[in-house]
């Protein structure tokens, strides 16, 4: 199939990514978008990788704060320069991140930052869980950890649905935004705050109100 310029300027538009990328995803996926798309993707997440040793010391403290003060979310990003700490892209994620940890509550960015003691923990509850299930003893530690993988996954930030594409994880995203703006960008580290947390009160959905947020944005 002949690779056309506007076909080469329509997957640009949709991935960021150079002309001469481009063109050659598209030849080696016969034309088909969707397939170059993909390819990038993984092209993308291999030069990330690459990029993943390099200081980032710049960046940027986003704030979010939902309606009526509810929920408040600080979350640190940082980057290799200051020029790209004031890149649009990468303000976007940052404001993306801060509304993410605000809807879905994570406890860590990433799975290394959990205690052993509370990895132990919750796989000795999911093991007791199992077996009250009656589930054979031979299957019951393979259950366990599956259930832990599906737990890190709630908890932990970066292996989380994305609020704006759940077909992608955070840390795929950010992944694909270090391809595309080529520098190094870490989640260091957040807070967030509800009102009332630890305190007896009424039961409010604030997760779905965020989620009504971020698709009016």
């Amino acid at each position: 199939m002949a690779i056309t310029a506007a076909m080469v300027k329509e997957l640009r538009e949709k991935t960021g990514a150079g002309m001469m990328d481009c063109k050659k995803a598209l030849t080696e996926t016969g034309g088909d978008m969707n397939k170059a798309i993909d390819y990038l993707r993984e092209k993308g997440i291999a030069k990330a990788a690459k990029k993943a040793d390099r200081i980032a010391a710049e960046g940027i403290v986003e704030s979010y704060i939902h309606a009526g003060g509810r929920i408040g979310v600080l979350v640190e990003v940082n980057c290799e320069t200051d020029f790209v700490a004031k890149n649009e892209d990468f303000r976007q994620f940052v404001k993306d991140v801060a509304m993410q940890i605000a809807a879905m509550n994570p406890k860590y960015v990433r799975r290394d930052e959990i205690p052993q003691e509370e990895i132990e923990k919750e796989r000795e509850i999911l093991k007791q869980q199992a077996l009250q299930e009656g589930k054979p003893a031979n299957i019951v530690d393979k259950m366990v950890e599956g259930r832990l993988t599906k737990h890190f996954k709630d908890i932990c930030l970066v292996d989380q649905p994305f609020v704006k594409d759940s077909d992608k994880t955070i840390d795929q995203v950010t992944k694909e935004l270090i391809a595309k703006i080529g520098e190094n960008i870490n989640i260091r580290r957040f807070v967030r705050f509800e009102m009332g947390e630890g305190l007896e009160k009424r039961q409010d959905n604030f997760v779905e109100e965020v989620m009504a947020q971020v698709k009016k944005d």
